[in-house]
């Protein structure tokens, strides 16, 4: 495949006819939340029959194979060079960062106490937006953001018994390279349909996953179940590939600000199925700091601009 030389080279199959349908582009960008909102469950379901490494590196794998069979079916040129390194930083990010560091928490951790942490990524990634791009906020976006931060770490020390346990520390390092694979993702989604920037982020981390799925299969005790398997492929196909094919689409048909505010709803509805997929029982902190953190979250979007 020849590298690609504009903005234009790449056929837009991704968004072609959205912005004619904004009814459709708003079903595909909730399809994409609920997507999203699945992934921690469908994780949790994945470790009762898989280790935290084998699980992450056979995701990634699966979603490559996926988002490969696609590209080379619509024979997508190569990205240019220039787009190489930022895809590195999706990779990083999204691909492996990401789903490690979440899978690791999930082994001591509720899915509930994870979504109310990972609530903080809308506003993770705008800060990190903010220092990537250079935009200037204002007061009151700053003020909304600190609010929605305070809220999660006093939910969290209060869960934990007054300290971070080791589950909070891999949360918070997850927020951050997610955060930076997104306003990465984000900047490079200017210049390419979306679902091919995490498709090239997915095949430029083979070389590591690949060997990776190889030895901790060969180290980690498999057992395969009707939960582990539909948590694996979930995982793979619908929050790491097709999650994300549909909430582009639907922000090419509606606009980011509109999506984003869809996605407010995504702790939320994690909270919903941990009590429905996993039998979890909520404390009353958790949906009410998750309320809190959709506040603090909605005014920032509103401040942005």
């Amino acid at each position: 495949m020849r590298a690609q030389s504009s903005a234009t080279a790449a056929p837009r199959i991704a968004v072609a006819g959205a912005p004619d349908r904004p009814g459709l582009g708003t079903l595909q960008a909730a399809l994409g939340v609920v997507a999203f909102s699945l992934t921690f469950p469908a994780t949790a379901w994945g470790l009762e029959g898989f280790g935290p490494w084998s699980l992450v590196a056979v995701r990634s794998v699966l979603a490559a194979v996926i988002a490969g069979g696609c590209l080379l079916a619509l024979r997508v040129p190569l990205p240019a060079r220039r787009h190489w390194p930022g895809l590195a930083v999706v990779g990083a990010g999204v691909v492996l960062g990401f789903p490690l560091l979440t899978t690791l928490a999930l082994r001591t951790s509720t899915t509930a106490h994870a979504a109310v942490v990972v609530g903080l990524l809308p506003l993770t990634t705008a800060l990190f937006s903010a220092l990537r791009v250079g935009t200037r906020p204002s007061r009151t976006f700053w003020i909304a953001a600190l609010a929605g931060a305070a809220a999660v770490l006093a939910f969290t020390v209060q869960q934990s018994g007054g300290a971070l346990s080791t589950a909070d520390v891999y949360l918070f390092a997850a927020l951050l390279v997610c955060a930076a694979g997104y306003t990465e993702g984000g900047r490079l989604a200017r210049v390419m349909p979306g679902w091919q920037v995490i498709g090239w982020a997915l095949a430029l981390c083979l070389p590591l996953t690949v060997p990776a799925a190889a030895l901790a299969l060969a180290h980690e005790p498999v057992r395969l179940t009707a939960h582990s398997v539909t948590g694996l492929l979930w995982v793979a196909a619908g929050s790491q590939f097709l999650g994300l094919v549909v909430w582009y689409r639907g922000m090419a048909a509606i606009g980011i600000p509109k999506a984003s505010q869809l996605q407010l709803a995504q702790p939320l509805l994690t909270l919903v199925w941990s009590v429905l997929l996993l039998g979890e029982h909520l404390t009353v902190a958790a949906p009410l700091t998750a309320a809190a953190v959709l506040v603090c979250i909605a005014v920032t979007q509103r401040a942005r601009g």
